[in-house]
Order: structure tokens, then C-alpha cells, then sequence
């Protein structure tokens, strides 16, 4: 097993025979992370800044799971601690089903607090991973009246290049396709070339005018949109965390992707196709 002899104060082992963590968890902090396996687990406190590797190989790993199954991998993800979250990122090639998604290689998860059921999902059996997050202690109610007026989240400021560029990238997500991922640039950039033919749109173009609206987005504060806050390997997720982002602050929203069915006269006048 890796060593965890040196965060000892913040990091403590789960012998094999402590059962299971849906019963309930261990008294502990706020925000500590539990993970059981097969052979017992690790806790680990928020502060730590340790990250808790799973997988097969014990010698490799924290926490074993699938041991006898090859399809698993040695060292098939870790969880880490990112902005006061549990991220848990899939190094494997075996997806790991959450309760209400899959998690593909290369991907990454947020964990939500107290107990969640995980399974690396083989070709013949699945093997679970329990994880637990010590919940938060309950805020008391706020004196709020019921017909107060509610508080709306105002949307991020796009220009109209930006914003057309973003439903392309974005289209997936705003057809509500299930575990929705950003365009590729190629259909990017067929997409523009196709609305915008005059303004000779190209992938590298559409990436910049993406990229700038990360940077913006990313000096008021929001999170997840500059490569050295993302665990390896980044892949789509700073697309990912843009667009979910924008879509949460309705900057986009499902009724642009009438932008996609607008056409560019070579005079610069637009036209709905029909």
C-alpha cells in the first residue's frame, strides 16, 4: 500500500472489519472523505492535501478494489481535494457508474456529501467503492417570508460573436443529450463556416474567442476554468466547466440554438433557414 505515514495526524487507515460506510460514518470533521474497499479504506482530513488513490494493486494503491478482475486497472482513479470539494477523476479504462451517471476514463466527478455506492463497471461483475463525506452542520432556517421576492442570479455578459461561438461548442448540452460533452472544433468550425461563411471562421478562431471568456470568467471568481486547477488529464473539462457555468447563470440557453438555424447573406444580412 502507499505510504500515508507522513500526513498521519490527517490521514488515518480503516481496518477491513470496520463493515460498511452506508450505515453511517465514523465521527469526523466536516468534509472528511471516507473510502472503503475490499481490504479496508482511508479517511482523510479536508486539510490534508492529500489525494486517496484506488485500484487493484495493492502495492500501487490507498484503497483496493476489483482485485482479482484484470479489467480493473492497477491504479484505476484518485479523489482530491479541489476549492472545498472531493473531485474524483477515472484514470481507468472501466467506466465508474455514480448513482445517477457514468463516469468515463479521463473524466472527472464532484462527490457529493455523505454516502455514495460506486461501481467500476467491468464486462462481467462490478465492484463497489464506497465513499463517504461527513456532512456540514445544518445552518438554521433563514427568517425569510415565503413571499419574498426571489433572488435571481444574473447571467454572464457575452457579445454576439462569443455567444454564437458558445452554442456551437455547447449545442449537446442545450439539446439535452445524456452526459453531453463540448462539440468537437472541427464541427465547430463547420458550424460557423456554414452561419458565417464572409467572416472565414476558423477552429483556432472559435478556441480563442472560447478561451478569452474562460479568462474573464475566471478573474470574477468562478473556478474550474484554468488548466492548473484541474487535475490531470484536463481533456474537455475546461469546456465542460465553462459551459455548465454559463448554463447555470443562463448566459445560454436552449432558445439560442435558433442561431444555429440562421444563415449569413454575403452582404452581411442574416436569414433563417426554412
Amino acid at each position: 500500500m502507499l505510504s500515508v505515514s507522513r500526513h498521519s495526524s490527517k490521514v488515518n487507515l480503516l481496518p477491513r472489519d470496520i463493515g460498511t460506510l452506508a450505515r453511517g460514518l465514523p465521527p469526523a470533521e466536516p468534509d472528511t472523505l471516507f473510502v472503503l474497499g475490499e481490504s479496508g479504506g482511508i479517511s482523510v482530513s479536508p486539510q490534508a492535501k492529500f489525494d486517496v488513490v484506488f485500484g487493484r494493486n495493492e502495492p500501487d494503491v490507498h484503497v483496493c478494489v476489483g482485485t482479482n478482475d484484470r479489467y480493473v486497472s492497477r491504479q484505476h482513479g484518485y479523489i482530491t481535494r479541489e476549492y472545498s470539494r472531493w473531485v474524483l477523476t477515472n484514470l481507468g479504462r472501466l467506466p465508474i457508474r455514480f448513482p445517477d451517471r457514468l463516469v468515463s476514463s479521463g473524466e472527472h466527478a464532484v462527490l457529493p456529501p455523505g454516502f455514495t455506492p460506486l461501481f467500476i463497471v467491468g464486462p462481467q461483475r462490478e465492484h463497489l467503492l464506497e465513499v463517504g463525506i461527513a456532512a456540514r452542520p445544518a445552518s438554521p432556517p433563514a427568517a425569510v417570508a415565503h413571499h419574498a421576492e426571489t433572488v435571481r442570479r444574473d447571467p454572464w455578459e457575452l457579445n454576439e460573436e462569443e455567444r454564437l461561438v458558445l452554442v456551437c461548442l455547447a449545442q449537446r448540452y442545450l439539446r439535452h443529450e445524456p452526459h453531453a460533452q463540448p462539440e468537437t472544433w472541427a464541427r465547430v468550425e463547420n458550424d460557423l463556416a456554414s452561419l458565417q461563411p464572409q467572416k472565414q471562421w476558423t477552429r483556432k478562431k472559435a478556441a480563442h474567442k472560447v478561451a478569452n471568456v474562460r479568462e474573464r470568467l475566471s478573474r470574477s471568481g468562478v473556478s474550474g476554468l484554468k488548466e492548473e486547477e484541474i487535475p490531470p488529464p484536463v481533456g474537455n473539462a475546461l469546456n465542460h466547466n465553462l459551459i455548465t457555468e454559463l448554463l447555470g447563470s443562463s448566459a445560454i440557453s436552449t432558445a439560442d440554438l435558433r442561431l444555429l438555424d440562421q444563415k449569413t447573406d454575403a452582404d452581411g444580412t442574416r436569414r433563417s433557414e426554412a
